[in-house]
């Protein structure tokens, strides 16, 4: 079995090195993320074994919650009155999101009610499967309809970004590691395995992003930060990030093509429809740049849209903000809202079936 996964991984990891590097030779954008998630995802769908990188894909997620962390500063604390009205509305999109995506699924594709729920939610993927699983759902319709959303988006959002607002997308991710001081080199990687580990520890939801985070934001208000994690680092993020999304494909069918993936395409739209119209109320309201407003109301992963925050010069802080409410209230509000409105749909049924039925 060892040797089976190391095949896996090692072809996995051959398949996303050749990705970057034709992405890079061919000056294709973004190539390690765009590299390693197309030669992945072509190599997951023609059948191949392939096999994610556990803890170290998780691992390399910290770099991430660390370049958050080191954008919140004294001087955001001013920033935060406008933002507020703006995070103001995203509880009232994930209710719409969830309004527009359950009937799709319970009533267009006939998924069953967990499921229906579950795939709905705007949340993380592993934590949209583990909830719907628990709850009785179809993990692996689960699995490919979030993987879905998160392909979109990742591969969408630059292109709308360049074409629709102009952004450049090459901001400088971060300086290399040897003009950075060597002191606050440690402090991040202290700052990631600690945060990492002990957010864990004490349950934290998204903790290998966001207990970094907390931990990197507490140094950066210290002064003892200045500057996000060196490029080499964020550039192997990318890396990971790219290669397990197109991993999430391992295995997939063509039965699961035409019913989970279209379902998770045509999900996608429709969230998007609601995500520009948000965008377009922050901008229209003054709320925020269209960039920003762009990047944190898209139906991407929180990890995902980092990186395109940092690649787009966005504001961080303000992008990341608005993601870390709507994981939070969607992992948390979730289950509770599940759990009420399947004991009203089942009750709506009985009624509906009567006495005898």
């Amino acid at each position: 079995m060892l040797r089976s996964r190391l095949a896996r991984r090692s072809l996995t990891l051959a398949s996303a090195v050749i990705g970057t590097l034709v992405f890079w030779l061919l000056s294709l954008p973004l190539p390690f993320l765009f590299g390693p998630m197309t030669a992945c995802l072509l190599v997951a769908l023609s059948g191949a074994p392939m096999a994610g990188f556990g803890q170290l894909s998780v691992g390399m997620r910290t770099i991430l919650g660390v370049a958050i962390g080191s954008s919140f500063t004294p001087e955001m604390v001013h920033r935060i009155p406008p933002m507020a009205a703006s995070v103001a509305l995203v509880p009232l999109y994930i209710a719409m999101i969830g309004l527009v995506g359950v009937p799709f699924f319970r009533k267009v594709y006939k998924f069953d009610w967990a499921t229906s729920w579950y795939a709905a939610m705007p949340g993380g993927l592993q934590d949209m499967v583990v909830f719907g699983q628990e709850a009785g759902g179809d993990v692996r319709a689960l699995s490919l309809i979030h993987a879905t959303r998160v392909l979109v988006v990742i591969t969408l959002a630059p292109l709308i970004l360049q074409q629709g607002f102009g952004a450049t997308m090459d901001n400088p991710i971060g300086a290399p590691a040897t003009e950075l001081p060597p002191h606050e080199l440690v402090l991040m990687v202290l700052a990631a395995l600690i945060g990492w580990k002990g957010g864990e520890r004490i349950g934290l939801f998204g903790a290998s992003i966001l207990g970094p985070m907390i931990m990197t934001a507490a140094l950066s208000f210290a002064g003892l930060i200045h500057s996000r994690p060196p490029a080499e680092a964020i550039l192997a993020a990318q890396f990971f990030i790219g290669m397990g999304i197109g991993v999430g494909y391992t295995g997939v069918t063509w039965y699961e093509l035409r019913r989970h993936v279209v379902a998770g395409l045509v999900f996608v739209v429709l969230v998007a429809m609601l995500a520009a119209a948000f965008t377009e109320v922050v901008v229209y309201l003054d709320l925020a740049p269209p960039v920003d407003a762009f990047l944190a109301f898209a139906p991407g992963g929180q990890a995902e849209m980092t990186v395109l925050a940092i690649i787009a010069g966005a504001d961080l802080g303000y992008v990341v903000m608005h993601h870390i409410l709507r994981v939070l209230l969607v992992i948390t509000g979730a289950p509770v809202a599940a759990r009420l409105l399947r004991v009203k749909d089942r009750r709506a049924q009985e009624a509906d079936a009567g006495p005898g039925g």
